[in-house]
């Protein structure tokens, strides 16, 4: 009985049908401008301070064969995490965290093609990976990432036959909710874990009656997939129709 509309960008609620519930897949910089008039002085106020946080800068390749991983584990997984010591990937991450970039970030792979097949021609293969880079940064990485790769995959570069890279603007413009290529949605630490986007009985509620936040700037935050939707969803229910959702167990 819905209907759902793509490439249609919108900046302001009087875009949207009349509804019980509306509910916004946006961080707070695009709640704020969609509908920022609609909400208390105090509600505005936290929003304007939430903290985005690290970007990233991310890869794609067109491979001749699959990574040539030195470790046979890792060329058995769908994503692979690359930084060798837990003390190597906290420095890499700390100096990122600190406005630097690391000669060896921690990089996050994905290699889809090794398990299915229609990622790539016969005989070829894909592969993506990023790393962490200070929020807004525009320096190529995809050196430095490949390096990394290569350290743990000897061979890999041989076997690249083409790249497109994304900085964090261009991460961006791809979506805009990756605010200075932040796909996390905000920065996840003590303050704003639980607080996300802003201190409320509800995350999931804004202070207008009937507008709910439900993206990685609401708890469990990004990387928990889906479960955010999830929550704002059952808040939902539960306001305007008095119902409970179902359990996802």
């Amino acid at each position: 009985g819905g209907k759902i509309e793509t490439n249609f960008h919108v900046s302001s609620l009087a875009q949207l049908p009349s509804s019980h519930a509306v509910l916004l897949d946006v961080t707070p910089r695009q709640l704020l401008e969609i509908a920022g008039h609609k909400f208390s002085p105090l509600y505005r106020w936290q929003l304007e301070k939430y903290r985005y946080g690290m970007g990233v800068f991310k890869v794609d390749w067109a491979l001749d064969g699959p990574v040539p991983f030195t470790a046979p584990e890792c060329r058995q997984a769908g994503t692979v995490h690359l930084g060798n010591t837990l003390e190597e990937i906290a420095a890499a991450e700390q100096m990122t965290w600190k406005g630097q970039h690391p000669d060896r970030p921690f990089v996050l792979l994905a290699q889809q093609s090794v398990f299915d097949g229609s990622r790539a021609p016969e005989g070829k293969h894909t592969a993506w990976a990023y790393c962490h880079v200070p929020g807004g940064s525009t320096k190529d990485m995809a050196g430095a990432i490949e390096r990394q790769v290569e350290r743990f995959a000897p061979g890999f570069r041989e076997r690249i036959l083409a790249r497109h890279t994304m900085n964090t603007q261009q991460m961006e413009a791809y979506n805009p909710n990756y605010i200075g290529g932040d796909i996390n949605g905000g920065v996840i630490d003590i303050r704003q874990l639980f607080t996300r986007p802003a201190l409320r009985p509800s995350p999931y509620r804004t202070s207008a009656k009937g507008i709910y936040v439900c993206s990685s700037s609401t708890p469990p935050g990004g990387g928990v997939h889906g479960m955010c939707g999830y929550h704002a969803a059952a808040q939902a229910l539960k306001d305007v129709f008095g119902l409970k959702a179902k359990s996802l167990n």
